[in-house]
């Protein structure tokens, strides 16, 4: 790929997190690597390798305590914070493995969310969103009365609402049957396909990982492949 299709460079990337007075935990060492536009990416390595913590980064939720992460040749750690915010909030979904939906509100109202943040509350592209993952016709229901694998969907829903650049998403199967993790997994590439967004995704199904068109492997904070 060129230049032109780089979404996000990271270089020199370093976090470390306090532990006693004394002793800081280093979590990520020196990470070194970019992601292109419209390619799904998948994250990869042994439980305390860092890879929540580069994703976290990645996604403007933490910060480094060096090193630079450019988002379209943006330096996006030079931001102030409102900045950052909207940011955030313009550029960047998040998925998780636990779905995060509020349960007093209904499907439709918990996608509308995150437009809600950015200052735009359009049940129109709610709606939109929610028939884009198979889910129009359970708009008014309430997580209680979702499977998970439909929660799952309306995270995916929310998370694409504000049409980001880029998709974050941390175990999204992780909680998932195997029937309900592919179903999410088939819906992540057809996503793709139709809206030509990137995905940079934390797993440990090593299927899923397999038809990433990349993988990125992590081994005590470093970039091993």
């Amino acid at each position: 790929m060129n230049s032109n299709d780089l979404l996000i460079n990271v270089a020199e990337l370093k976090k470390s997190y306090k532990v006693t007075d004394e002793n800081r935990l280093e979590v990520l060492k020196g990470i070194n690597l970019e992601i292109y536009k419209g390619e799904i990416a998948a994250i990869v390595g042994k439980s305390g390798a860092g890879k929540s913590t580069l994703l976290h980064i990645l996604g403007t939720l933490d910060k480094p305590d060096s090193g630079t992460v450019s988002f379209e040749n943006e330096n996006i750690f030079e931001k102030k914070d409102k900045q950052l915010s909207e940011f955030r909030s313009r550029s960047i979904g998040f998925i998780f493995q636990f779905h995060h939906l509020l349960p007093e509100f209904t499907a439709l109202e918990n996608v509308m969310i995150s437009s809600m943040i950015s200052g735009i509350s359009d049940k129109n592209k709610a709606e939109e969103a929610l028939e884009e993952v198979g889910l129009k016709d359970r708009k008014n229901h309430k997580p209680s009365e979702l499977s998970g694998g439909e929660a799952q969907r309306v995270a995916i829903a929310r998370a694409l609402i504000n049409s980001p650049k880029l998709v974050l998403a941390d175990e999204p199967t992780g909680n998932l049957d195997s029937e309900n993790a592919d179903s999410v997994i088939d819906l992540i590439f057809r996503l793709r396909e139709k809206f030509g967004q990137t995905f940079v995704i934390v797993t440990h199904n090593e299927e899923f990982a397999g038809r990433c068109d990349r993988i990125i492997k992590l081994n005590d904070g470093i970039v091993v492949n």
